[in-house]
């Protein structure tokens, strides 16, 4: 459920008109709802009642401030993949020890800022890493708290592009080895052992892949212990999916998936946390455009749009489904008929949907990319030296830019000349 509905025939975020943000942002925009934000949060707070657990936002998802803000305080955790992330989670007021750092690259300078500024837990990746990050606690006179993040081989059958724990995947380590390095953990005087962390991929429609891996964690948190390591927490990373149609394929509930996590690991006494941030995000949001032009092709009609592969790269960069819908309301029984619809950019990659029934649509009026709160903004590009796309939240009747569109002379002066032009 999301808080984008027709009223009078006008698609409103929550109580606010989108054409009304589109005359004071002008378009292509990004607008979310605080509402749904919220909602979404509380299901996972719901699904996982009664046990210890802490949700952490997969800021990868949407590290805008205010959605980040929104979500902390109602108490979630941040998951982040960066030192930027690190920085805007605790700008956002998460404190460092609802803070986990999870990815395959964290740099020494990244481990010693979140150390100093505190950190729940390191999601350890390789061995290398965690030779680094005992050096770096070590130097500081610190124990860095960590879980490895173990690779099940589990085939998420999810978009390639997006799988993260088959054994050919770049993330983690062989959960096979797990034992050994976590006994070579526990002997590092700047490392602290306190879980397990597993990921198996994003948007995933079917629980089986998560229970076939939160199975393999389970058996694996009762070896480590029987060889006297203090399991505690299990990260069981994040992934499930959204509906980026609007058809009758409906990906689980969290509740269904907080009934899974109770029958795999329940039983192991431990604090779950989980990454969700597609589910959170995803439905908050919709990228609104205006139709350019309407153009008759060989055998094709286009509607080119102001927004552009730069402001929404998931249709050129994973063939991904998003629904588009006029803001204002098509009339019951209007005609409709195949559109490619496409942007301005300098690519044929720079096509969102091939085919897609809309009504007639002029130029100057307003579609709406459903399902954009997630992977949208925060993969937002200036290609073709086109600014980024201004981001916009609504909170019942109230509206706030939360990230402006920069000017050209901003982008513009961003460069500068050497001396000798």
């Amino acid at each position: 459920m999301d808080h984008f509905q027709y009223r009078g025939g006008i698609l409103h975020a929550e109580d606010v008109p989108l054409p009304e943000i589109a005359a004071q942002v002008g378009t292509p925009f990004y607008v979310y709802s605080s509402a749904t934000l919220e909602r979404h949060f509380r299901l996972f707070e719901e699904a996982l009642e009664g046990m210890p657990h802490l949700v952490c936002f997969a800021m990868k998802a949407n590290s805008n401030l205010a959605v980040v803000a929104t979500l902390a305080r109602l108490g979630a955790g941040m998951d982040v993949v960066s030192g930027g992330e690190y920085r805007k989670a605790r700008a956002a007021g998460v404190p460092g020890d609802r803070i986990v750092f999870s990815g395959v690259g964290k740099t020494r300078e990244e481990m010693r800022l979140a150390l100093e500024g505190g950190i729940r837990q390191f999601n350890v990746e390789s061995e290398p890493e965690l030779e680094a990050l005992d050096e770096v606690a070590r130097s500081m006179g610190l124990r860095a708290p960590i879980a490895l993040r173990v690779n099940p081989d589990v085939d998420a059958r999810t978009h390639e592009k997006i799988s993260t724990g088959r054994k050919e995947d770049k993330f983690g380590v062989p959960i096979a080895r797990a034992p050994e390095i976590y006994d070579r953990a526990a002997g590092m005087a700047g490392i602290e052992v306190v879980g397990v962390d597993v990921h198996i991929g994003s948007q995933l429609i079917d629980l089986a892949p998560f229970e076939a891996a939160f199975l393999k964690v389970a058996d694996l948190t009762r070896e480590l212990r029987a060889r006297g390591h203090d399991i505690r927490r299990l990260d069981l990373g994040g992934g499930l999916g959204i509906p980026y149609a609007r058809d009758n394929s409906a990906p689980p509930l969290p509740l269904d998936y907080g009934a899974l996590i109770r029958r795999t690991v329940g039983d192991l006494g431990c604090e779950v946390e989980i990454e969700p941030g597609r589910l959170i995000a995803g439905n908050a949001g919709l990228l609104v455009a205006s139709v350019i032009y309407a153009k008759q092709g060989e055998g094709r009609r286009f509607l080119i749009l102001d927004a552009a592969m730069n402001d929404l790269i998931r249709p050129a960069m994973y063939g991904a489904h998003h629904d588009i819908v006029p803001v204002q309301e098509a009339p019951a029984g209007a005609e409709v008929m195949p559109w490619d619809v496409v942007g301005p950019v300098c690519e044929s990659g720079d096509t969102f949907a091939r085919a897609r029934l809309l009504p007639q649509l002029e130029p100057g009026a307003l579609v709406a990319f459903r399902s954009a709160g997630a992977y949208g903004a925060v993969m937002a590009s200036e290609y073709n030296t086109r600014p980024l796309v201004p981001e916009v939240m609504v909170r019942g009747d109230h509206v706030a830019v939360i990230r402006a569109r920069p000017s050209f002379d901003e982008m513009v002066n961003r460069d500068s000349l050497p001396e000798w032009l």
